[in-house]
């Protein structure tokens, strides 16, 4: 069941077949409230642009996450004219079939949402288009796609991310124009300082930081909790967590080196993987758009921890690729055969750092790209193998879909950015609708 509040709105018109639009209507409620956590909608079908009004009045003040507009016969544009007087999200508009051919054309709902789909789009407003009766299967899984994909973006419309620290220097590509940011994604930033918080954070007393060490302890194998570094890690996490809380923060992204080796004495990479394991995902390198890619394969995955690796090694014989980063992974996704291991950072040998494999098992890879022309998005699927882990740190090989040399080979020449965020599970339709939706450019490879 989808973690979600859908307005569905059936619309009709009584010189049609109203009897038959009923049937659908109930089949169609029945199936959504099985489908959707929480389903906002009339009694019966609407007929009426007064009836829908005093409708839409008595929801005002329900959160919604998206809008569900059946055309169950056909109706004008005046309906949805009138809902986007009160609502601004994305519309789904679903169609359903004519119950019979011959005589008299008793429902015409695919006209109904064609004449609905016109509106939308001579009103500039973002929309999807569905056909098939609510007992479809094929009609049931593109809906739930089309649903995710909405709840998404209303999700991406509130992201708010703290920003710790600035960018490490050279590493352009970590950095957003905050006015643009919000007028395409919708995205809006808050800006932590870096070395308050390694000043304020050694402060804070024993009893208020051990927990995160004890929640560390869950599932961080070989874990030393007697380690300095182990300290600092939770010091410094239970100072962010207070800004996170207080700020209402849905993500990070995280200036790391060489601040942390330098000026707190430890490895920035647990707090990243214990932030990210427990859903504030939280990217290196203060790399914006690193984060929001972690955030939407989040959402869009159920949940499920994303990871964010550079690209660092192509074996053309296997047409794989690795993605490797210094010690960030949440713990989940280490491989089972080992767990998820302490470690210390590979480059500076200081804790506390992860230092696994990443388990088996189909991947999506995304990035939300920035250029001077713009935001563009990136999907590509592969599958994660069941090899030794690649290299220390945190890493996972992938077999591609798609011909491994050429597509380094376009990826380089694009100019994509050097952090791929993945997840598990294929979310590719999700990502290619999601940048229909946003009316961006989208590079696939699956």
């Amino acid at each position: 069941m989808q973690n979600t509040t859908v307005l569905y709105i059936p619309i009709g018109r009584k010189t049609f077949d109203i009897e038959t639009a009923e049937m659908y209507r109930n089949k169609s409620i029945h199936w959504l409230k099985e489908s959707c956590s929480k389903v906002v909608a009339p009694e019966q079908i609407i007929t009426s642009v007064e009836e829908l009004q005093n409708f839409l009045d008595s929801i005002k003040g329900i959160e919604i996450d998206s809008i569900l507009y059946q055309s169950v016969t056909f109706a004008d544009g005046e309906f949805m004219v009138k809902i986007l007087e009160y609502f601004t999200q994305p519309v789904i508009v679903w169609s359903v079939r004519e119950p019979s051919v011959g005589g008299r054309l008793r429902l015409n709902s695919l006209t109904g949402g064609n004449s609905t789909s016109n509106v939308l789009r001579n009103q500039q407003h973002p929309f999807a288009f569905v056909f098939g009766n609510p007992d479809e299967k094929a009609l049931q899984e593109r809906l739930l796609k089309q649903i995710s994909v909405m709840r998404v973006l209303k999700a991406l419309n509130e992201l708010k991310i703290g920003v710790v620290g600035e960018y490490p220097p050279g590493f352009f590509f970590s950095q957003a124009n905050e006015d643009e940011l919000k007028e395409v994604l919708g995205v809006t930033l808050h800006k932590l300082d870096l070395q308050e918080a390694f000043k304020e954070c050694v402060k804070i007393p024993q009893q208020e930081w051990i927990g995160e060490v004890e929640r560390a302890e869950k599932q961080v194998i070989g874990l030393n909790r007697n380690d300095e570094t182990v300290t600092k890690f939770a010091q410094f996490s239970t100072y962010i967590k207070r800004h996170i809380q207080r700020e209402e923060l849905d993500s990070l992204a995280m200036r790391c080196w060489p601040d942390f080796f330098n000026d707190l004495g430890a490895a920035p990479c647990s707090t990243l993987s214990q932030f990210t394991e427990d859903g504030i995902v939280t990217s290196c390198e203060s790399d914006i758009h690193g984060s929001i890619s972690m955030f939407i394969l989040r959402e869009l995955a159920d949940g499920n921890a994303p990871y964010l690796g550079d690209l660092v090694h192509v074996d053309e014989e296997k047409n794989s690729v690795v993605f490797w980063h210094c010690g960030a992974g949440a713990y989940s996704l280490a491989n089972p055969s080992t767990g998820a291991t302490a470690g210390v950072h590979p480059n500076r040998k200081m804790g506390l750092a992860m230092d696994f494999g990443l388990k088996a098992g189909e991947v999506t890879i995304f990035r939300v790209s920035h250029t001077p022309d713009g935001y563009r998005l990136l999907v590509m699927k592969g599958n994660a193998l069941d090899v030794e882990q690649p290299f220390t740190g945190t890493s996972m090989e992938v077999e591609l879909t798609t011909d491994v040399t050429d597509t380094l080979y376009d990826l380089m020449h694009a100019g994509y950015e050097p952090h791929f965020a993945l997840v598990y599970g294929d979310v590719t339709q999700h990502l290619i609708e999601l940048g229909r939706l946003l009316n961006l450019e989208t590079k696939v490879y699956v």
